[in-house]
């Protein structure tokens, strides 16, 4: 069994997450807009992988991250993501509405 892609996706998306929601303002939080990854290197089950996520850009209420994965011996994939940051309860309230509409 190999280390997958939607694994390593989940992994770098969280290490995103994790990078800036201690500086956001209590009832804000990111969600992730866009997605470009490569996963170029195989990592057999029982090596460590650990993903990085550097804020490059931050445009209104957009931020880009550069990412990166890599396992206890090379990189194994790489790519940038964006994240917008919301309210909390505006959005909670846009999807009750979106989950009301027929």
């Amino acid at each position: 069994m190999l280390f997958r892609s939607p694994i390593m996706v989940n992994l770098m998306e969280a290490a995103a997450l994790q990078a800036v929601e201690r500086f956001l303002p209590p009832g804000y939080q990111t969600v992730g807009t866009h997605l470009d990854v490569k996963h170029f290197a195989a990592t057999p089950v029982g090596l460590r992988v650990r993903a990085e996520a550097e804020l490059v850009k931050v445009d209104g209420r957009t931020l880009t991250f550069h990412i990166r994965a890599v396992d206890e011996h090379e990189a194994v994939g790489e790519g940038e993501h964006e994240r917008l940051v919301i309210n909390v309860e505006r959005f909670d309230q846009r999807m009750q509405r979106k989950l009301s509409k027929p």
